[in-house]
């Protein structure tokens, strides 16, 4: 008898699925043609995206890279593409892509700005990534002040000057609490580095560099000596340029003035010795002003000669030189490192106990969130060397990452206070049922979880701050933007709008994008699930 089953024996092989509940088909069906409403919204976009494309794209392909002139590149791009076509004209980027980055940072010195980036992602790895040694961080601690010295070079006692103010500041923590108080050591933490940068840094500078200059006057004199020999040799050479022979011409007569200030410098010395004299004996006399204004004035020129003479370290530049994206980027990252811990400071400060403290920062950050950017800026350029001792110099772009650095940091203070405030209670008291006082529950709980609630917030002023640096340009800094339109006075390239623009916005668009993918990956390694 024959046997029969109703039950498969044999199984089938695995199919595919069905082309539409799969891959990009069903992507495409679920998310743009779902319902009658998506499917109408989503030809419109792609009808909008073919028009805008179809416009652009032609227009930077159909381009030219090699020309002198605005007036060249049309010229290639009708010979190439035919009469009436218009494109993009990105020789101007060729040109100028050096200065769009530098500035007119000197093109020799190139290297200091480029090293000093290399160390800053150096710096910043163990902060953006735990897995790195935590040893690293004692290089990120030091490396503002390297950052300092290379971009703006001149002798290494400004930054250990700056260094040991934060020493001593540290120094008023560690030891003066067991002497006044907690509140007053923070108070002397703050106004003793501030009394030491104010008043103290330039004389004892004065005094190294003096010192220094001294001991270095003779080895400088046959350094400088070879230099315009050098100079000299090369412009008798014949096979420089008429713009080259201008540059060497310009080093071999600062050489030479450089030169004479270092051999006459006991007697500019001694020049400045009688005429302190005279202005005391002056005293109470019309003279007396005279003799002040002569002294000021020696001791103003006896000053650069210390400084370039006793220099211990890389050629010194002027902030008047400095522009483009190393510009943006010096003021950005500047703002960004600082403000985050300064606003951290207030946002503590406005929920503390302590009604002096609360009023000081309450009334910073709603001062400053009620004053636009600009205006800060205007007070950094204009208004700020009115309220500094006589004589003082205080470079401007030091003076705008000041401002800017406050004016972020009014702003973190509040998205800091957010995070706070979502905080269940119940973290504030364990932090207190575990024995911990004030800062070490902010330092190991608290902050933490607050951190980590405001990183949305926290990376969109970092993003907005980075991209306010443009605002600079309307004090007089050529920031990218302030040297397009330099760039666009120029008689050959008259006319460039969307190149220059498109890639200042595309390099903008670089450093932002990046920032909002870390943010990314920093929310999604911190989801803890609860």
């Amino acid at each position: 008898m024959k046997d029969t089953s109703y039950v498969r024996v044999d199984m089938l092989p695995e199919q595919a699925p069905p082309i539409s509940q799969s891959g990009a088909v069903k992507w495409v069906r679920e998310n743009m043609f779902g319902s009658i409403t998506d499917s109408i919204l989503s030809l419109l976009a792609i009808y909008f995206l073919y028009s805008l494309l179809s416009s652009v794209l032609p227009w930077i392909f159909q381009s030219s890279w090699n020309a002198e002139s605005l007036g060249e590149c049309r010229e290639a791009i009708a010979a190439a593409y035919g009469e009436g076509v218009t494109g993009a004209c990105w020789a101007v980027i060729r040109e100028r892509w050096l200065q769009l980055l530098f500035g007119f940072y000197p093109s020799e010195l190139y290297w200091r700005p480029i090293v000093a980036f290399v160390l800053m992602l150096v710096a910043i790895a163990p902060v953006l990534y735990s897995a790195l040694p935590r040893k690293m961080l004692w290089f990120s601690a030091i490396y503002p002040f390297l950052a300092f010295w290379l971009f703006w070079g001149g002798t290494i006692w400004t930054p250990l000057a700056v260094i040991a103010g934060f020493v001593l500041g540290f120094a008023c923590i560690a030891v003066l609490p067991r002497l006044i108080g907690s509140l007053g050591a923070t108070v002397a933490a703050i106004l003793v580095p501030i009394i030491w940068w104010v008043f103290l840094t330039g004389p004892i500078i004065l005094g190294l560099n003096q010192v220094s200059a001294g001991l270095m006057r003779d080895g400088y004199i046959q350094s400088a000596q070879s230099q315009i020999e050098t100079y000299q040799a090369t412009l008798d050479s014949g096979t420089l340029t008429a713009s080259e022979a201008t540059t060497v011409s310009n080093s071999r007569n600062e050489a030479e003035r450089n030169l004479v200030s270092a051999i006459a410098l006991p007697e500019l010395e001694a020049t400045l010795v009688t005429l302190e004299e005279a202005a005391t004996l002056a005293e109470g006399t019309d003279a007396e002003v005279e003799a002040l204004d002569a002294y000021t004035s020696a001791l103003s020129g006896l000053r650069i000669v210390y400084a370039e003479v006793g220099r211990i370290g890389p050629k010194p530049v002027e902030s008047a030189l400095f522009g483009g994206f190393m510009l943006s980027i010096v003021i950005g990252v500047t703002g960004i490192v600082l403000s985050l811990p300064i606003g951290v400071l207030l946002a503590l400060g406005r929920q503390s106990d302590l009604l002096i403290v609360k009023s000081i920062c309450v009334g910073f950050i709603e001062f400053i969130r009620g004053v636009p950017l600009i205006t800060l800026l205007f007070v950094a350029s204009v208004l700020l060397n009115y309220f500094l001792p006589p004589g003082t110099t205080f470079d401007i772009i030091l003076r705008v990452m000041i401002m800017v650095t406050l004016f972020s940091a009014a702003y973190m203070a509040e998205v800091v206070r957010g995070g706070l405030a979502a905080l269940p209670r119940g973290q504030y008291e364990a932090a207190d049922a575990l024995g911990l006082d004030y800062w070490k529950a902010q330092r190991l709980i608290i902050m933490p979880q607050a951190l980590k609630i405001s990183i949305p917030s926290i990376v969109g002023n970092f993003i907005g701050l980075f991209k306010d640096t443009t605002l600079v340009s309307i004090i007089g800094l050529l920031d990218p933007v302030g040297l397009s339109n330099s760039i666009r006075a120029d008689q050959d390239w008259n006319g460039i709008v969307w190149e220059l623009y498109g890639f200042i916005a595309f390099m903008f668009f670089i450093f932002c994008f990046s920032m909002g993918r870390y943010a990314m990956y920093l929310e999604k390694k911190l989801r803890t699930g609860h």
